[in-house]
């Protein structure tokens, strides 16, 4: 099995900075693409950014030049940095990981964190 962990949400002021980590574990052979979603009340969740095992990556138009993402492969780790926050920014985060996982076949699935909280609010 594989789990997605995500954790660095908060509270913060507008124009401030969070940056959030995905931790994946369990039978994990590699990772390809990772993607932050997030989801604000009444919303549907939207597709914030990806990149891919080769680093590159794509962006939400409303993101651009404020967050940046980033993995580290050897941590099976992935990260988005916000920058220049803003109360539009308030929703729930959640990572979503392709992973090839160990063993016979090297499948590939999809798996998702369960989220984590961002609150921008003076």
């Amino acid at each position: 099995q594989v789990q997605l962990v995500e954790s660095g949400g908060g509270l913060v002021q507008p124009g401030g900075s969070l940056r959030l980590s995905c931790v994946a574990s369990g039978s994990i052979f590699s990772i390809n693409v990772m993607e932050w979603y997030r989801q604000a009340p009444g919303k549907q969740r939207e597709l914030v950014a990806r990149i891919t095992s080769g680093g590159s990556t794509n962006y939400a138009d409303s993101v651009k030049g404020r967050f940046t993402i980033s993995r580290d492969n050897a941590k099976n780790t992935g990260y988005l940095q916000m920058n220049s926050l803003k109360p539009e920014d308030t929703a729930d985060y959640y990572c979503r990981a392709d992973v090839v996982v160990s063993g016979p076949g090297r499948m590939t699935y999809q798996y998702w964190g369960q989220g984590t909280q961002v609150t921008v609010s003076s």
